[in-house]
Parts: structure tokens; C-alpha cells; sequence
């Protein structure tokens, strides 16, 4: 399970729906990301796919035969983005943010981009300068080496989610979740969902919730979508 962008383990979002899957049966990790509140992108889009790694280890060593990478918001993008690179039975994106291509995202933070690109281009791109973040339409600093920030925010970087869908590895299952208050859920099931790879499981959910809390909202559905899932592919 991935939180969201400045985000920890502990939000009552992620929290709460982690509590209901493991009284459920299932077993959950919830690992510090690099975009938490207190690290600050301190690793590369890229260089988060080890921890991920690290995160699906442990749950093998705990027993577990299936794999699925949660996310929210951030997390959601972070979890597309994985499936891309590793085998897993499936991704649960709830309430996925972060969208630098899309124009408005960039109109935000372009200065920055362009900045970037150009340390990069001068060879400072493992030099530190803060650069702009947006989160929710809210715009903040973050102070990071140019080649990590672009690794984040580059509209035709590795974070761009409708790429990533069209390129996870087959056989894996997408569960899509947002909330009828969410940013993204205007944007429907083209934006995202309906490019990536046909599977029998693949789902688009929509509940009654806004961003921050649609995990939590969701839960039930969240869990019985894992448990048809189960029950067609043996149990955990």
C-alpha cells in the first residue's frame, strides 16, 4: 500500500483501509515513500521501484503468494507505474493524482521544468535548487537535484500515467477508484483505464467521496473485488 504525495503510513486514509484488509486475511505493507512529508523526493521516480521491490519481498517472506501494489493518489501513479516493470497480479490506483503532462499540472510548474532541464543540459544535474510542486492544485518548494525533480515531473517522464497504463505487463489486474469530488474524475475511464491491457478483472470503480478520503470510502468495494478475485485464482 502507497500513500499519497506528502503523505506517511499513518493517514486515517490509508490506515483505516489497512486495518479493514487485514481482518480481512490479508497481508499489507505500508512503506515510508520517497515523496513523504519528510523526505522530499529523496530518490528518483525510478530509483522508488527498489523500495517497492524491497516492500514485495517482505510480503513473499510473510507468505504471501499474490501480489498487488496499492496506491493512493501519488501512490496510484507510483503502483502504474511498477507494473510496468515487474510481474504482479494486480493494481489498485484510489483516487490517482499526479499528472505532468497534462497542461494545467504544467502551467504550474513549467518554470521549474525548463529550469531543470536546463541544469541538466549544463551538467548541474546532480546539483540542489528548489523547484516548484503542485498537489491538489496547490502550489509548494521542494529542494532537490534537478535530474530527481525531472525524473517526477517531466510531462514525458516515467510519471505519465496514460503511458504507463497502456504499457503494464498483461495479466495484470486494474482496479480504478474515484470519487465523484475528485479533480480526476472528470477526466472517465479514456484518460487512464481503458488503455490498459484487457483483463477479465480490470474494474472502474466510482464512489461518493472526495480525493483524500475515497481509500477509506471504498473499502468495501475494494475488498470484495479482491475476494471475487481470489475465489477465480485460488486463495491467497
Amino acid at each position: 500500500m502507497l500513500h499519497g504525495k506528502n503523505g506517511t503510513p499513518t493517514n486515517p486514509s490509508i490506515s483505516l483501509l489497512t486495518n479493514k484488509l487485514e481482518r480481512n486475511g490479508f497481508i499489507v505493507i505500508v512503506p515510508e515513500m520517497p515523496y513523504s512529508k519528510s523526505r522530499f523526493y529523496d530518490k528518483s521516480y525510478e530509483g522508488t521501484m527498489a523500495e517497492i521491490d524491497a516492500a514485495v519481498a517482505e510480503l513473499k517472506k510473510r507468505g504471501a503468494k499474490k501480489i498487488f501494489i496499492a496506491g493512493h493518489s501519488l501512490g496510484a501513479n507510483v503502483a502504474l507505474h511498477y507494473a510496468t516493470t515487474a510481474s504482479v497480479d494486480g493494481v489498485l490506483a484510489l483516487a490517482p493524482g499526479h499528472t505532468p503532462e497534462l497542461k494545467g499540472f504544467q502551467a504550474r510548474i513549467g518554470d521549474s521544468v525548463d529550469r531543470a532541464r536546463k541544469m541538466v543540459k549544463e551538467g548541474k544535474g546532480d546539483e540542489r535548487y528548489c523547484f516548484n510542486d503542485v498537489n491538489q492544485g496547490k502550489i509548494s518548494a521542494v529542494c532537490l537535484t534537478a535530474k530527481t525533480y525531472l525524473s517526477w515531473f517531466d510531462p514525458e517522464g516515467p510519471a505519465v500515467m496514460p503511458k504507463n497504463a497502456a504499457a503494464i505487463k498483461p495479466g495484470t489486474a486494474l482496479l480504478w477508484v474515484i470519487g465523484t469530488k475528485d479533480q480526476m474524475y472528470e477526466r472517465g475511464p479514456s484518460y487512464v483505464f481503458d488503455k490498459v491491457p484487457p483483463n477479465t478483472h480490470n474494474k472502474y470503480i466510482v464512489v461518493k467521496s472526495d480525493h483524500m478520503n475515497t481509500p477509506v470510502d471504498a473499502a468495501e468495494e475494494i475488498i470484495q473485488w479482491l475476494k471475487i478475485f481470489f475465489l477465480d485464482h485460488g486463495s491467497p
